[in-house]
C-alpha cells in the first residue's frame, strides 16, 4: 500500500492543489484520491486482492495513475505494460509473469494467438521447437471497467506463497537474449529509489513534473510518477510526443522537471518559432541513450536551459546526475546513496592504466531480482555475476562500460554485451538478427544502431540476400514480429557482412 500511502498523506496535506493535468482538463489531491477509491471497489469485486499481479497496459494517461493506486490500495503488485507490446511478446511476459488481471484497452485484452512463425533465438542460444500457447494464457472472464473503453481480463492462478518481501511493482525490460525481463521491485527498493532522485534533484511539492516519457518506463515510472506521489508535485501527463505542443505546456505552465530523452530536446529545439524560457531553477533531465553536445548546446541555444545527463537503470534505478549540466559527454557524478565499482570482466579489480571497466552498482534501490526466461538460464549470483544479475554481495552488474575522470565523473563507454537503447528502450541486437534471419530470402544480416541527425538513435540492417528481395518485404517481416522500436528503419544489401 506504499503508494496509496503516499497519496492518502498528500491529500490531508494538499487536497485542493492540483495533481494530475492532461490536456484541458485536471484532477486535485482529493479528487484524485475519490476515484482511485472507487476503482479499488471495482477491482475487489472482481476477485483482485493482495498479493494478485496485475498488468496495466496505459499510456500516460489520467487511467494509468487512478488504477496503478487503487491497485496499490489493494496491495497488488503493478506491472505497467508497453500498450504497443504485440503478441509474441505480450505471451513471453504473461508466461514471465503470471497475472490476476490485465487491463487493456480494446485491442490489448483479446487472448493472446499463437504466432504465424516462430523466431529463431539468438545465435548464441539453442533453438527450440515451437510452443503451442498455454491454457495459462487464456482469461477466465473479461470485464468492462465502469465508464470506460478499458477491459480487464481475468485469469485463473493459484495463491503464492509469501517468500520474503514481495515485490510491488513489476518493471519489464529486455534482456540480452531479447526477451522480456520483469524487474521486481519492492516497497523498499520505490522508497530508496524515490528518496535518492529527490535529494539529488532537490526537489519540492511545488515542482511541475512534465512526462515526456512512458510512465509504463522505468525512467518517466522513477522520475514522474514517484516523485509527484511523494511530495505532492503537479504531474503533467503527455501521451504522444508532439514537439509543439510540449514547448507550449513547457512555457505556458513554467515546468521545472522534465525527464526526456535526447530525442525529444533535439526535436525541441528544432521549432524555429521557440524562444527562451523563463522558469528558475528548472530541471531538464536526458537519460535514455547518449546525449549529443551539440543537441545540449541547440537547446541550451534555443531555450537557455541547460540540459542535465542522467544514468538510470530499470534494475538499480538512479545511478548518477550532472547536477550542473556543464558536461553532456559525461553523466556526472554519482549520487549520495549510491556506490560504483569497475572491474574487469572477470569482476577483478581494474589493473593499473586501463581505462575503462565494467559498471557495478550498490544501494537500497537496486531491485533483489526478475522474472523472465533470463531467470532459467543464470547460475545462482556470486562474485563474478553474468550482466544484468546481482552477486552474493548485492553488488549490481550493469553490463555497461564507463570510466571516471579525476574530478569523480562518470563516462558511459558503450557496453559488454548487444544490448542497446534506442529512445529510452533495450534492444537486444541479437534477436533483431535473429528476425532478419528468419526471412527466406535472407542468408545473413547484422543489426546496428546509429544516431540519426533527424530522428535520434535508431536501428538499421546490412542483409546478405537470397537471390531478389526488397527492403521493403524485410521490414514487413520485421514489423510483424518484433516491438515497433526494435524494427530496422533502413535496409542495406551488401555481398557479404565483411564488406
Amino acid at each position: 500500500m506504499l503508494l496509496y500511502r503516499w497519496l492518502k498523506d498528500v491529500t490531508d496535506e494538499r487536497g485542493s492543489a492540483k495533481a494530475l493535468v492532461y490536456r484541458d482538463t485536471y484532477l486535485s489531491w482529493r479528487g484524485l484520491l475519490h476515484r482511485v477509491d472507487r476503482r479499488a471497489q471495482e477491482f475487489q469485486a472482481m476477485g483482485i486482492q493482495k498479493g494478485d499481479w496485475v498488468g496495466l497496459m496505459l499510456g500516460n494517461v489520467p487511467d494509468f495513475v487512478i488504477l496503478a493506486l487503487a491497485l496499490s490500495k489493494l496491495d497488488a503488485c503493478l506491472i505497467p505494460l508497453d500498450p504497443t507490446t504485440g503478441t509474441r511478446e505480450l505471451e513471453m511476459v504473461l508466461d514471465a509473469a503470471p497475472m490476476r488481471g490485465l487491463i487493456t484497452r480494446p485491442r490489448g485484452g483479446d487472448t493472446p494467438q499463437q504466432p504465424s512463425g516462430t523466431l529463431p533465438p539468438p545465435r548464441s542460444v539453442k533453438a527450440q521447437p515451437p510452443k503451442p500457447t498455454k491454457p495459462s494464457q487464456t482469461p477466465e472472464s473479461r470485464r468492462r471497467l465502469q465508464g470506460t473503453l478499458l477491459t480487464c481480463s481475468i485469469y485463473k492462478r493459484a495463491t503464492r506463497p509469501d517468500s520474503g518481501e514481495a515485490p510491488r511493482v513489476i518493471l519489464f525490460t529486455t534482456d540480452v537474449g531479447g526477451d522480456p525481463k520483469g524487474v521486481l521491485r519492492t516497497s523498499g527498493n520505490l522508497e530508496a529509489s524515490t528518496k535518492l532522485i529527490t535529494s539529488a534533484l532537490e526537489m519540492t511539492p511545488n515542482d511541475r513534473i512534465l512526462t515526456a516519457v512512458p510512465l509504463y518506463h522505468a525512467y518517466g515510472f522513477d522520475f514522474g510518477l514517484l516523485p509527484g506521489l511523494k511530495l505532492g508535485a503537479t504531474l503533467y501527463l503527455e501521451d504522444e510526443v508532439a514537439p509543439r505542443r510540449i514547448a507550449k505546456v513547457l512555457r505556458e505552465q513554467e515546468i521545472s522537471i522534465v525527464p526526456g530523452t535526447p530525442t525529444v530536446y533535439q526535436q525541441l529545439a528544432k521549432i524555429p518559432t521557440a524562444r527562451a524560457l523563463r522558469t528558475r531553477g528548472a530541471r531538464f533531465l536526458s537519460g535514455g541513450s547518449r546525449l549529443e553536445e551539440q543537441v545540449a548546446e541547440a537547446f541550451r541555444a534555443r531555450y537557455g536551459q541547460r540540459l542535465i545527463s542522467v544514468y538510470h537503470t530499470t534494475e538499480a534505478g538512479v545511478v548518477a546526475i550532472d547536477r550542473r549540466g556543464q558536461s553532456p559527454e559525461s553523466v556526472g557524478k554519482v549520487v549520495d546513496g549510491v556506490e560504483v565499482r569497475l572491474t574487469n570482466a572477470q569482476g577483478a579489480p581494474l589493473a593499473a592504466g586501463a581505462d575503462k571497466g565494467v559498471i557495478w552498482v550498490h544501494s537500497t534501490a537496486v531491485s533483489p531480482g526478475a522474472v523472465g526466461p533470463h531467470a532459467l538460464k543464470q547460475p545462482k549470483a556470486r562474485r563474478g555475476a553474468p550482466a544484468g544479475e546481482r552477486d552474493s554481495t548485492g553488488w549490481y552488474r550493469t553490463g555497461d562500460l564507463g570510466r571516471f575522470d579525476r574530478s569523480g565523473r562518470l563516462f558511459l563507454e558503450g557496453r559488454e554485451d548487444d544490448l542497446v537503447k534506442v529512445d529510452g528502450k533495450r534492444v537486444a541486437l541479437g534477436e533483431v538478427e535473429g528476425c532478419l534471419e528468419s526471412f527466406p530470402k535472407v542468408k545473413e544480416a547484422q543489426a546496428l544502431v546509429i544516431q540519426d541527425p533527424l530522428g535520434g538513435p535508431m536501428v538499421i540492417a546490412r542483409v546478405v540476400p537470397l537471390g531478389r528481395c526488397k527492403a521493403e518485404e524485410i521490414i514487413d517481416h520485421c514489423a510483424r514480429n518484433l516491438a515497433p522500436y526494435k524494427v530496422p528503419r533502413r535496409i542495406e544489401f551488401c555481398e557479404s557482412l565483411g564488406n
